[in-house]
């Protein structure tokens, strides 16, 4: 997965020239002691970059315009040691292109009683400096996030890493490729969606390619590639015993070898972070790619069943936004229901399609029938997954805008074993309770499709949102499903 550490925050304070040469030497060397702190903290996965300090209209415009040309740039942590007049910052503000962090802090934690005097005063004004930085961005209407607290508190590094992370997803988004293979599930609404719209805000292009195209890139797989991540599976999972070398259904696990190494190729080749298929166009392929995307997800490739293309980029994001951390991110729907009164639970499975970084153990490699796509049976992994605090999150086409849907869940294990149940699988409770958890996702047009993750929180998620200006919309612990409504209905009109 993508190595974090590779990018990077600048570390941007303000000031003016109105308080002398020796004021502004103690904001340079505060400064640089803030963003060396950040910046070899474990707790923040990206470099942060200690910047002069800007004092006038050009300086702040400059920083903000290289900013925006450095390729490894995926943000700007701001913060005002002193007052730092915010009619100077218009014109950067203006042309900044990266997502803006605003830091309320102050290099000292604590008031020092005895020795305070003015000259304390004039050099730690961030407590209205800040709000005078504040100022401008509101009334310029823009979106960044505001972090109130000591640069040392392992709160206020927790806020920092979890906008870093967002940073981090919507830097991987910019540019980026994602295949299609085929089209859309037939008569499928909520998968579908406006790619040209999707471009523009999200700044990824989704396009069609020919299953035929996949096809004869998979036709190319040699044998000796074949054997070798045959060999691969062996030695990574348990082998149903019908799929070792010699089993009568050895066949189909080259098969299945052979089109995982023509995916990877295709994509390799093009550059695609992410693709999407569908069971309905399979012209040319033996059987659906089962354990290929469950391996190509866990290798950081976003996918999604169905053309469901949204979906798909999602997950790489939160891939992206998730690395490092302990714990997975996966492709996921909602399948079924246990609506025992003493214990509500979702069964979340797919048809074969789950990512291995969210296992719980070991995985089998097993093939089964499948019922859907009149293709031969596919090879797949099957596993549970880890108990825990998680969370299903989805992007939907409003038509006007999109929304991204969060729902906060807790993993719990199966009550039994499920030995007839031939699919990676995860049973959750939803938040605040499962009727009114799965009456809000209703209400918000959730789609069945969803990024389940079990190391990113609704934090990371809100940050995202608000870096690429849509709506973000929280089912946790405290809904109520009354001021849920409300909240949808007054976003209509915040978002019309």
């Amino acid at each position: 997965m993508l190595d974090l550490k590779k990018l990077e925050v600048w570390f941007v304070t303000g000031s003016q020239d109105l308080y002398g040469e020796e004021t502004l030497k103690k904001v340079a060397e505060h400064s640089k002691v803030i963003a060396a702190s950040l910046n070899d903290s474990p707790q923040i996965p990206v470099r942060v970059v200690f910047k002069p300090t800007v004092k006038s209209p050009e300086e702040i415009f400059a920083v903000c315009q290289d900013a925006n040309a450095a390729k490894d740039c995926i943000g700007i942590i701001a913060w005002m040691h002193t007052f730092s007049p915010a009619k100077m910052w218009i014109g950067g503000l203006k042309i900044l292109q990266k997502p803006l962090l605003h830091f309320h802090t102050q290099f000292n934690r604590d008031i020092p009683w005895e020795n305070i005097d003015m000259d304390f005063m004039n050099l730690n004004q961030s407590a209205h400096g800040d709000r005078e930085f504040g100022f401008i961005m509101t009334r310029m209407r823009l979106n960044r996030k505001v972090v109130v607290g000591h640069w040392q508190d392992t709160e206020s590094l927790e806020k920092i890493n979890a906008w870093t992370r967002a940073a981090a997803g919507l830097n991987d988004w910019k540019g980026a490729r994602y295949a299609r293979f085929g089209d859309n599930m037939r008569y499928v609404a909520v998968t579908e969606g406006d790619k040209v719209e999707a471009e523009i805000k999200f700044g990824y292009a989704v396009n069609t390619y020919g299953v035929g195209d996949l096809v004869k890139v998979i036709n190319e797989t040699t044998d000796k590639q074949i054997d070798a991540l045959v060999q691969e599976y062996a030695d990574t999972y348990t082998l149903m015993p019908s799929l070792v070398k010699g089993g009568a259904q050895h066949q189909s696990l080259r098969e299945a070898a052979k089109i995982e190494i023509g995916i990877e190729t295709f994509l390799s080749a093009g550059n695609f972070k992410g693709f999407t298929d569908t069971f309905e166009d399979l012209h040319g392929m033996v059987q659906l790619p089962g354990i290929a995307a469950q391996r190509l997800m866990s290798k950081g490739y976003g996918f999604a069943g169905e053309g469901d293309w949204k979906t798909a980029a999602l997950v790489r994001a939160m891939k992206v936004m998730g690395s490092g951390l302990k714990g997975g991110n996966s492709f996921m729907e909602d399948y079924t229901y246990h609506f025992n009164p003493d214990n509500r639970m979702v069964l979340g499975a797919h048809m074969l399609e789950i990512c291995e970084s969210i296992a719980q153990g070991k995985p089998s490699c097993e093939i089964h029938p499948l019922g859907i796509g009149g293709k031969a049976d596919p090879v797949r992994l099957v596993f549970n997954t880890e108990p825990g605090l998680a969370l299903n999150a989805s992007i939907v086409d409003m038509g006007n805008r999109f929304r991204l849907l969060v729902n906060e869940v807790v993993a719990v294990n199966p009550l039994q074993s499920l030995p007839k149940l031939p699919v990676a699988r995860v049973l959750w409770k939803p938040y605040p309770n499962m009727h009114t958890g799965c009456a809000a996702w209703i209400l918000a047009g959730g789609a069945h499709h969803t990024c389940y993750s079990q190391n990113l929180t609704s934090e990371h998620l809100q940050d995202f949102a608000e870096m690429l200006g849509i709506e973000f919309v929280l089912i946790g612990k405290d809904t109520n499903l009354y001021q849920f409504k409300n909240e949808l209905r007054w976003n209509e009109i915040a978002f019309k």
